[in-house]
């Protein structure tokens, strides 16, 4: 995991301290907003109750900082195996012996107070699991995408509004004369990254990919965009649907996006437990990949790849380079991307001008996740790091790729070369998409 230029090792010791308290703080909104018995059920099957989280998220940062880094004795090593992924799935996780809300707190508390302590101490030098303060690095994007699997749980459960945000911005003034698609000239370009230090293993490492032309939409498809798919007898018309996406389709009756409903003549969503109409100007959400390939198909379009996709929000074609992010090389802005639950929406299309790719791509990075066509595969030259469990065991056909981060993705997690996977089926995720379509040959 070194590079051949090593960055600085103490603003990355300061950025690590950063993303660690950032993190913290947002771990203690999602459970500090609900009382302890929201904290101890399970809102969902699909889903752990919330208090597990918590404490496996102290249980994995102990592990690895404390005891990995710090050679440090095990704190509480009975409860490695409750607090174990891959050991219990998640349906199971409620009949667990878990620790009591106060004592999960007090449990992370002790480990972040330790692991401060060690961060300020170690060198961020030499060994591959501290290099450029890699581990502490991975575990702030470890707790921020199980605050983003806490946010879910929040949107899965009933009752009253527990979260409050102010309302994202609205669509910048050219959003109207956008084009609808913009042309991604094909040829070569550098696809992942063997420079940025907490990318993580499947991110690596980089390595020349080449794409044929195609064309890519300028804006994520719309609620408005989607609810006509609907109207036109979409989910009844097994023409556009993967045959597995139609048998999903016909078992559980689905007829729009989750969370939709129809009052009347409109349709109404369930967000954060609010009722509400439908924006028809905001990234479709809640969508499946299925549900995804079938509107591409109606459309006469079809989801990009994963290549396509990177080389759209990367490719720099003026000096031939790949950026960190669409707009350049600089951290992601509240002025550039929706992330980090800054709001607890997506923001209108055309919104976050300042994010546009250098072909004028819009919202390529917040607002949704967006589903591409692409298998979760590794890279040319993949190796796992630091434990097979984070990437490898999950390659293969069975999991498609999402890019972009959505808007409960913080930035420490999310990358131009971040990459997401889930089964195609999954509905409950802050999901969108955009289509793209090939170039016609010259």
């Amino acid at each position: 995991m070194t590079n051949s230029t090593p960055p600085d090792p103490e603003p990355l010791r300061q950025r690590a301290v950063t993303a660690l308290v950032t993190a913290r703080e947002r771990t203690g909104r999602l459970t500090g907003c609900v009382d302890e018995p929201e904290l101890l059920a399970q809102h969902s099957p699909l889903m752990s109750p919330l208090v597990w989280d918590l404490a496996h998220i102290g249980n994995q940062e102990e592990q690895w900082l404390l005891r990995a880094v710090g050679g440090r004795a095990a704190l509480r090593p009975e409860i490695d195996s409750v607090y174990d992924a891959f050991e219990h799935p998640r349906a199971r996780r409620p009949a667990l012996p878990l620790l009591p809300p106060a004592e999960a707190r007090g449990y992370v508390a002790d480990v972040r107070g330790r692991v401060l302590d060690l961060l300020a101490a170690t060198p961020l030098r030499g060994a591959p699991l501290v290099e450029s303060g890699f581990a502490f690095g991975m575990i702030a994007q470890h707790e921020q995408q199980h605050d983003e699997t806490m946010l879910i749980t929040h949107q899965l459960r009933r009752g009253p509004a527990a979260l409050t945000a102010p309302e994202p911005p609205p669509a910048a003034p050219d959003a109207g004369l956008l084009p609808a698609e913009v042309l991604v000239e094909g040829g070569p370009f550098t696809m992942g990254t063997s420079a940025e230090p907490w990318a993580l293993d499947n991110e690596r490492p980089a390595h020349t990919r080449s794409v044929p032309s195609f064309f890519l939409d300028t804006l994520p498809v719309s609620n408005g965009a989607y609810q006509r798919f609907i109207e036109d007898g979409g989910y009844a018309d097994r023409r556009w649907w993967p045959p597995e996406g139609w048998e999903q389709v016909r078992t559980h009756e689905l007829a729009a996006p989750l969370f939709w409903r129809r009052e009347g003549t409109a349709w109404v969503r369930r967000r954060f437990g609010v009722v509400e109409p439908v924006p028809p100007d905001e990234p479709v959400l809640h969508v499946s990949w299925y549900e995804a390939a079938a509107y591409a198909a109606w459309a006469g379009r079809r989801l990009p790849t994963e290549a396509e996709w990177e080389k759209a929000a990367r490719h720099d074609p003026a000096s031939g380079r790949s950026r960190r992010y669409p707009w350049g090389d600089e951290d992601p802005t509240p002025a550039r991307a929706n992330l980090g639950q800054r709001h607890l929406r997506p923001a209108p299309v055309g919104a976050y001008a300042a994010g546009d790719s250098p072909l004028g791509v819009r919202q390529l990075i917040g607002d949704v996740w967006e589903w591409t066509a692409s298998d979760f595969l590794p890279y040319p030259g993949f190796r796992a790091f630091p434990y097979r469990e984070y990437s490898e065991v999950f390659f293969g056909s069975a999991h498609k790729v999402l890019r972009g981060g959505s808007f409960g993705v913080d930035p420490v997690a999310c990358r131009g070369t971040f990459r997401n996977w889930d089964l195609p089926v999954r509905r409950q995720i802050f999901a969108g998409f955009r289509t793209a379509r090939d170039a016609e040959p010259s």
